[in-house]
């Protein structure tokens, strides 16, 4: 199992009931699949930007299909995308591919996607398997990463604030340790509340437009 695939079982296990949006655990787990190349050795960051691992040498560690295809489409020549870059690259539709890749994306859950942008897959979809229980037994032991990747998608308590406050305060990640980590994550919640405000904009905008329709 990857962090991205064990974060989007906890994601669909541990909602109960709750919204979350498809656009948050889309960054989240762009920014899981990240923190795992690193861990491979198949990506590293210079500073905010990523940098591809040697390509003969780090391949081979990563397995998973969806994360050899995440290590494939780093860019390997100068300039190097930004951290923040290779989130909103890497997450488009990134939920789909996890959900196909968890069997959850029958035609009742497809179309649940395309009426509105929040996850709403029932935690009946996913099958009792031992990747499943090792996902929420990684989630019940509060493993940092994933915990703090959780609360990013919406799961848990949020280490951001409101969209206009400062996020991704690395102060509340340094006990993570790895510096790079620290800076994936923090770089995940400053896209999700970035995401948030053009959400709370777009919902101003469409009031004010319905205000004016009333008053015709």
């Amino acid at each position: 199992m990857t962090t991205a695939r064990d974060l989007i079982v906890v994601v669909i296990d541990t909602r109960s009931g709750t919204s979350v949006e498809q656009g948050d655990l889309s960054l989240a787990l762009a920014g899981a699949e990240l923190i795992d190349l690193i861990d491979a050795g198949a990506a590293d960051l210079d500073e905010d930007r990523v940098v591809p691992g040697p390509k003969r040498e780090a391949e081979p560690a990563v397995e998973d299909p969806l994360l050899r295809q995440a290590a494939s489409s780093l860019p390997r020549r100068e300039p190097h995308e930004q951290v923040e870059d290779w989130l909103w690259r890497r997450g488009r539709d990134l939920v789909a591919a996890y959900l196909a890749e968890l069997g959850t994306t029958g035609s009742a859950a497809t179309r649940r996607r395309v009426r509105k942008p929040s996850l709403g897959i029932d935690p009946s979809a996913l099958a009792d398997s031992p990747a499943r229980r090792h996902a929420n037994d990684r989630w019940a032991a509060r493993e940092p990463v994933l915990t703090a990747l959780a609360a990013a998608a919406g799961v848990g308590a949020r280490y951001d604030k409101d969209p206009g406050e400062d996020s991704g305060d690395r102060d509340d990640l340094t006990d993570l340790g790895d510096d790079r980590i620290v800076t994936v994550l923090a770089a995940v919640n400053e896209a999700v509340v970035e995401l948030a405000g053009v959400r709370q904009r777009r919902a101003v905008e469409t009031a004010a437009f319905d205000n004016v329709w009333r008053a015709v």
